[in-house]
């Protein structure tokens, strides 16, 4: 089998190229830019371009696939030529579905939570030594790529996204696995340049239901509302399972779940709901919860999701990836109600085209209010590249609903900030799924002034 990957470098594709590659495949691919870790690892397996740039001539009669990337434009050269020649192209999401039609498919779903409910899955099937394949979303410590796909697996578990599945196929990637079991974590608003209005949003959930196979499971967060509507108007063949928030205790900083007093090296309110839906999907591939209690106790996280970066002096520094308004408030309060004896400061960049859309700035009202000290960031060169008019001081004040919230566009001044503050009994939280103009997180972290 020769698969060919137009814009090979992307995060799930590299991985996919990869998974294919050590299953025996020829893979080739292109792009027009690859960053790393994505360009290192193509290199390890042989598979990097050796030329950046799309090429007509890398479409030939003789393969027997061509897979899409989301970073492609409808007018790729490499693209036209396979629609031409009436080549078989898949969207990766179709590709995966594909390869593992004849395998029970466990899909994660939802607007916040995927990553870590997948992780804490893969954990504890790997901690049984179990046989399956996985398409995740961030790397996860003992898993050397994000995506493996064997013939001989009998399961996957897929972190099924809400974005769409390539230029030409417009469907939301998560419709397209068509799950045995499947999960929806919560419904937030997300992803506002493709679904306009929140009611189309909630809609892609709903038609998610439909595509769940007759006679399968879901399993939805019944701490949702909004969700739970959209469970109980659902009308597929499915059975229905909640879940909430697990019986669990605070001590010194660290989380136990109750009653046996499990201590867990993960914390907040919706990571404990992360770990029940976890723990239900465990259920149903023969994990029993006295073996999935055993196995979770090692869980650290999944990459950047509460990282501590530096404990020292009664003072944590966390980078997470939380960018999102129910994400961004879910963190904080979950910092805050884990060490209720230190104060936080808390950072948030704002860099997606949702976040620096005006009109969807007003549903981080109030997201904040749960930090001592409040901190929006949004790099100024961010408008400039997505050529939108940059927001003042006083725009994201009034949206945030705060005027104690502090304001910088420039990443110099925010990390002069930070190193002029006394952070001794004041935990960080630096939240973003970008990179804070470039800033050395680990070592700001480290030069923090944290004394007594």
């Amino acid at each position: 089998m020769h698969i060919h990957f137009i814009a090979i470098g992307g995060s799930a594709m590299h991985n996919l190229a990869i998974a294919l590659h050590k299953k025996g495949y020829q893979v080739t691919g292109s792009d027009d830019v690859i960053f790393e870790p994505s360009a290192g690892r193509l290199a390890k397996y042989g598979i990097l371009p050796a030329q950046l740039g799309w090429n007509e001539d890398n479409i030939t009669p003789n393969l027997d696939a061509v897979i899409l990337g989301m970073h492609a434009l409808t007018d790729n050269p490499e693209l036209l030529k396979a629609q031409k020649m009436g080549l078989k192209i898949y969207s990766y999401p179709e590709y995966i579905y594909e390869q593992t039609k004849n395998k029970l498919r466990v899909v994660i779903g939802g607007s916040h939570g995927k990553t870590t409910i997948t992780s804490m899955i893969l954990h504890v099937l790997n901690y049984y030594k179990g046989d399956f394949d996985y398409l995740v979303g961030a790397q996860l410590a003992g898993f050397e790529t994000m995506v493996k796909i064997t013939a001989e697996a009998p399961l996957i578990v897929i972190e099924g996204d809400e974005y769409l599945a390539s230029p030409i196929d417009r469907r939301p990637k998560f419709h397209l696995y068509k799950a045995n079991i499947a999960v929806i974590s919560g419904i937030a608003w997300d992803h506002i340049n493709v679904f306009k209005t929140y009611a189309d949003y909630v809609k892609q959930f709903e038609l998610f239901i439909d595509t769940i196979q007759p006679g399968g499971k879901l399993i939805y967060c019944k701490a949702d509302h909004d969700l739970v509507k959209v469970v109980d108007e659902a009308t597929a063949d499915v059975e229905k399972i909640g879940y909430g928030i697990p019986e669990h205790l605070i001590k010194d900083g660290i989380t136990y779940l109750m009653p046996e007093e499990i201590p867990l090296k993960i914390f907040g309110d919706h990571n404990l709901m992360n770990l029940n839906a976890a723990k239900l999907i465990c259920a149903q591939l023969n994990v029993n919860n006295e073996q999935f209690d055993a196995a979770i106790q090692s869980f650290t996280g999944a990459a950047k999701r509460l990282e501590l970066l530096v404990s020292r002096n009664k003072t944590n520094v966390y980078k997470d990836f939380a960018h999102s308004p129910s994400k961004l408030k879910a963190t904080i309060e979950a910092v805050k109600a884990q060490f209720p004896d230190r104060k936080l400061t808390a950072c948030i960049e704002l860099h997606t085209f949702s976040s620096l859309n005006k009109d969807f700035l007003v549903q981080y009202a109030h997201t904040m209010e749960a930090a001592d000290t409040a901190i929006v960031y949004i790099d100024e060169k961010t408008f400039q590249h997505k050529k939108m008019e940059p927001f003042n001081k006083n725009d994201v004040q009034t949206a945030f609903k705060s005027n104690k919230l502090h304001f910088f566009d420039k990443p110099e001044a925010l990390q002069d900030c930070l190193l002029n503050v006394n952070f001794y009994r004041t935990n960080l939280l630096l939240m973003s799924s970008g990179n804070f103009g470039g800033l050395d997180l680990v070592k700001l972290a480290r030069e923090l002034n944290i004394e007594a």
